[in-house]
C-alpha cells in the first residue's frame, strides 16, 4: 500500500478532535449507586487490599495489574526526530499506548520521566513497579537505553522491554528466517553485516547470535567503519563485546561476499556496487526510516536473485515493530512472566516466520490489494494478519513456562488460544477490509455540500489516501476560500470543483428530470431551479449521468429532506425497495439497525424486505447476516396486536427460503445476548444478532441515537441500500471522518 500523504494540520485535528489525545480511561466495573462505590472504594477495597498484603500475586487476580504495560519515554530520541524532550514524546507515547490496545488488547499508560539521568530513570520505574505488570521503554538515546534496561532487568521482577532495540530485533530475524530458508542458507554459515551499531543494530547482531549465528562471521559498521579487535575509536562496551579480529576496516571492504546484509543506519548508507559484491542470493535488510540504506529497486537492478526487506509500508516484507511487542507482552503478561527472555524474544520470531509461510487469509489479501504467498516479496507477515493475536502469544507463553520466567503457567492452551480469538475487535478488520475494496475501485465521488468545511476535509482526505477522485459541487471561490481557512490551501490545485455554470451539461440535466417530474406538478422553472440552483439534485443528476461513481451528501440537510430531494433523481421510496440501515459499533461488536430512513411504519412484508436488504449490506460489509425482528414481546409474550408484524415477518422469510439466520419476534437482549438465547432452545439463531429489524422508523431512530449519545457507539449511516447508484446520507452531526467513512461505503457500493 502507498503511504497516504498527510498535512500538518490533518495530523493536528486527528490528535485534537473529538477530545485532545488519543485514548481515555474507562471503569470496568459498575459506579452508579452507593453500593458499587462502597464496593469499589471504602470500606469494600479494603478486603482485596488485604488479601494482595498477605499473598502478592493475588494483585493479579484483584487489580489491572496483570494487563497494564507502562510506555515509559524521556524522550532523548524520539523517532527520527531527535531529543525533543519529555513532554514532547507524549503524542508517540500516547500512539504506542493505542497500538498495544489494538492489536493485543494489552491496557498501557503513557509515562514520559523529565530526566536525561539513567540513575533517576531507573529509580522512577522501579518505584513504579507494583503499578505495572510490564515496562515498555521507548526513544531513549543510546548508551543509557542500554544501561537503563540492563539495570532494571536486573533490578525488578516483571518484564521490562526496550522496544526499539528488541522490536526491530525479532521482527528482523523472523525475516531472515524465512529468507535464508528460501536461499537454502544456515544461519551458522551465513557471513553477516551490519551497519548502524545504535540500540537496535547491535539487539539485532545479539539475537541472530543468539540463534545460531557465529560471533566471527558477524561484521558490525558505525560511520567510522569496522568495528575491529583493537579499535579505540568511537568505541563503547557494547561495541566491542562484537568486535572481531579482522583486516577489513569499511563498509564496502565488508560487503564482499557476504549472505545477509543488516541496515539500521541512514539512507544511502548502501551502494549498488556493494549489493554486486555480495554472496549468492543475498539478504538485505535495509530497515533505515524514512528512507532505507538502498531501495529494493536500486538492489534488484544489480542482483535480481537479491531478497529485500525494509522498514516502509509501501515495499514488501516490512519490518514493523507492532508485529513484536503487543504480542510479546501479550504472552508474557499472561503467565505473568518475571521477564521477557531471549528463549521468548525467539519463540516471537519463530512463531511470526512459521506464520508467513502459511496460506494467508482471503481478508488479508484484500487489506493489501495483492495475493500473498510465501517467497521473496513476503517473508513477514502484515501487521493486519488476524491471526497473530492467537498464534504469536501462546508461542511466546510456552517459551517463557519453558526457562521459568512465567509465575502462572497456562495449563490449557487450546482454551487459551480460544481466548486470545475473542480479545480480538472484529470492527477494526471489517473496517479494514472495506478501505482496501474502495481503494482498489478508485470511484469518482461526487461531494454535494461543497460549502461546508467538514465535507472539504473529507473530500480531501478520500483523495490523499488513494480512494480515488473527489469532486466538489459548490462555487470555486467559495471552495478555495473555505479550504484556506481549514488550513489546507494546496488542496485548491488537487480537487475539481463542478457547479450548474461549468458543467456543460445542464441542458441534459434538465431534460431528464423533466421527463420525470412532468407529470408529478413539476414545469420548466421548476426544473431549472432544482437542476441549477440545488446541489443535492445536481450532484445526483451527476452521477444518473455517470459523470461520477458516487455520491455523498446531507451534512448539511437533515437526512429525510435529502431523500426527498435525491427522490427526484432516483427511485428512493419504499415502494421501490430502498432501506436506510445504520451500522453501530461498540466495545468490539457490530450491529445494524433497520430502516432507519425509509419506511415510517413497515408492515410485515415491508420488514422481509428490510432484513433481506440488511442481509445484503452486512455480507458487503464482511459479515455473515443473523436477522432478530425485535420488539417488546419475545415468541408471542406479551401478546400484543402492535407486535403481530414481528411476529409476522420471520414467516414471510421462510416461505422465501433466504440463505441466512432469522428469527423473532423477541426483546433486545435476548438478540443480542447468548446466555439469554439459551433459554430459547427452538431459535434458529446460532449466536447473537447482528441485524435487528425494528418495528418504526421512530424506534430505530432513537435506539440509534441512544447508542451514540449514551453508549458512545460509532455510528456509520443510515447507509441507502436498494438504490440504483450508491448514494450515501450522512447526518448533519457528521463529522469528517464520518463523511469519510459514508464515502468508502459508496465507494465499494454497500447497499
Amino acid at each position: 500500500m502507498s503511504k497516504s500523504k498527510i498535512t500538518r494540520e490533518e495530523a493536528l485535528a486527528f490528535h485534537l478532535e473529538p477530545f485532545p489525545g488519543k485514548f481515555e480511561i474507562s471503569a470496568t466495573v459498575p459506579m452508579t449507586t452507593q453500593r458499587d462505590l462502597s464496593l469499589a472504594y471504602s470500606p469494600g477495597v479494603a478486603v482485596p487490599c488485604e488479601a494482595i498484603a498477605e499473598s502478592p500475586e493475588l494483585a493479579y487476580d484483584y487489580t489491572n495489574k496483570g494487563n497494564l504495560v507502562a510506555v515509559v519515554s524521556n524522550g532523548t530520541a524520539v523517532l527520527g526526530l531527535g531529543n525533543l524532550g519529555a513532554l514532547g514524546s507524549k503524542p508517540v507515547m500516547e500512539g504506542k499506548a493505542v497500538l498495544f490496545k489494538r492489536f493485543a488488547d494489552v491496557n498501557s499508560i503513557d509515562i514520559e520521566l523529565d530526566t536525561e539521568d539513567p540513575e533517576e530513570f531507573i529509580k522512577a520505574c522501579k518505584l513504579m513497579g507494583p503499578t505495572f505488570g510490564g515496562i515498555n521503554l521507548e526513544d531513549i538515546k543510546a548508551p543509557e537505553c542500554f544501561i537503563i534496561e540492563q539495570r532494571l532487568k536486573e533490578e525488578m521482577d516483571i518484564p521490562v522491554f526496550h522496544d526499539d532495540q528488541h522490536g526491530t530485533a525479532v521482527i528482523c530475524a523472523a525475516g531472515l528466517i524465512n529468507a535464508l530458508h528460501l536461499s537454502g542458507k544456515k544461519i551458522e554459515e551465513c557471513r553477516v553485516v551490519l551497519n548502524g551499531a545504535g540500540a537496535a543494530g547491535i539487539a539485532c547482531l545479539e539475537l541472530l547470535k543468539s540463534m545460531g549465528a557465529r560471533h566471527e562471521n558477524c561484521i558490525m559498521c558505525d560511520t567510522k567503519g569496522v568495528i575491529y579487535q583493537g579499535r579505540t575509536e568511537g568505541m563503547n562496551q557494547w561495541k566491542s563485546a562484537h568486535a572481531v579480529k579482522t583486516e577489513l576496516r569499511s563498509l564496502e571492504q565488508a560487503m564482499e561476499g557476504a549472505d545477509v546484509f543488516l541496515g539500521v543506519s541512514v539512507k544511502g548508507a548502501v551502494t549498488q556496487a556493494m549489493v554486486e559484491s555480495m554472496a549468492d542470493n543475498p539478504v538485505i535488510f535495509a530497515m533505515a526510516n524514512p528512507d532505507p540504506e538502498i531501495t529494493p529497486e536500486d538492489a534488484h537492478e544489480v542482483r535480481p536473485d537479491a531478497i529485500v526487506a525494509t522498514g516502509r509500508s509501501d515495499y514488501p516484507n516490512q519490518v514493523n515493530n507492532v508485529l513484536g511487542f503487543p504480542y510479546l507482552f501479550r504472552g508474557a503478561l499472561d503467565i505473568h512472566a518475571r521477564a521477557i527472555n531471549d528463549e521468548m524474544k525467539i519463540a516471537c520470531a519463530e512463531a511470526l516466520a512459521a506464520l508467513a509461510r502459511e496460506d494467508v487469509p482471503d481478508e488479508v489479501a484484500l487489506a493489501y490489494g495483492r495475493k500473498l504467498t510465501f517467497g521473496r516479496d513476503y517473508i513477514i507477515p502484515t501487521p493486519f494478519d488476524p491471526r497473530l493475536i492467537h498464534r504469536i502469544p501462546p508461542a511466546v507463553a510456552k517459551a517463557g513456562m519453558k526457562t521459568g520466567a512465567a509465575r502462572r503457567p497456562i495449563v490449557d492452551m487450546d482454551a487459551y488460544e480460544i481466548k486470545l480469538k475473542a480479545r480480538m475487535d472484529p470492527t477494526a478488520s471489517i473496517l479494514r477490509g472495506i478501505n482496501a475494496r474502495a481503494r482498489q475501485a478508485q470511484a469518482r465521488m461526487i461531494f454535494a455540500e461543497g460549502d461546508d468545511p467538514r465535507v472539504l476535509r473529507a473530500a480531501v482526505m478520500y483523495q490523499r489516501t488513494g480512494f480515488g477522485k473527489a469532486l466538489i459541487v459548490g462555487r470555486e471561490a467559495d471552495v478555495k476560500a473555505k479550504l484556506e481557512a481549514a488550513g489546507m490551501p494546496d488542496a485548491v490545485r488537487e480537487l475539481e470543483v463542478v457547479n450548474a455554470a461549468n458543467t456543460g451539461q445542464l441542458e441534459t440535466y434538465k431534460e431528464f428530470l423533466y421527463h420525470r417530474l412532468q407529470r408529478k406538478g413539476y414545469d420548466q422553472t421548476d426544473i431549472h431551479r432544482l437542476a441549477a440552483r440545488d446541489r443535492h439534485v445536481f450532484a445526483a443528476l451527476m452521477l444518473a449521468h455517470g459523470h461520477g461513481d458516487g455520491m455523498i451528501t446531507g451534512a448539511t440537510r437533515k437526512s429525510a429532506h435529502a431523500l426527498d430531494l435525491i427522490g427526484h433523481v432516483f427511485d428512493t421510496d419504499a415502494e421501490h425497495g430502498a432501506v436506510g440501515i445504520t451500522a453501530i459499533l461498540h466495545k468490539g461488536r457490530i450491529v445494524f439497525v433497520a430502516d432507519t430512513l425509509v419506511h415510517e411504519w413497515p408492515d410485515e412484508t415491508d420488514l422481509a424486505n428490510i432484513a433481506e436488504r440488511a442481509a445484503s449490506v452486512a455480507r458487503d460489509m464482511g459479515l455473515e447476516p443473523r436477522v432478530a425482528f425485535v420488539s417488546f414481546s419475545t415468541f408471542g409474550y406479551p401478546v400484543s396486536e402492535r407486535a403481530e408484524k414481528m411476529h409476522l415477518a420471520p414467516k414471510v422469510l421462510e416461505r422465501r427460503g433466504v440463505d441466512f439466520e432469522f428469527e423473532g419476534e423477541m426483546t433486545v437482549d435476548v438478540a443480542l445476548n447468548a446466555k439469554a438465547q439459551a433459554a430459547y432452545p427452538f431459535s434458529r439463531l446460532t449466536g447473537p444478532a447482528n441485524i435487528l429489524v425494528v418495528p418504526a422508523r421512530h424506534s430505530a431512530s432513537i435506539s440509534v441515537k441512544l447508542m451514540q449519545e449514551m453508549a458512545g457507539a460509532t455510528v456509520i449511516g443510515p447507509i441507502l441500500a436498494g438504490v440504483d447508484r450508491p448514494i450515501q446520507i450522512c447526518s448533519i452531526t457528521s463529522t469528517a471522518t464520518d463523511i469519510l467513512n459514508m464515502a468508502v461505503l459508496a465507494a465499494c457500493k454497500v447497499g
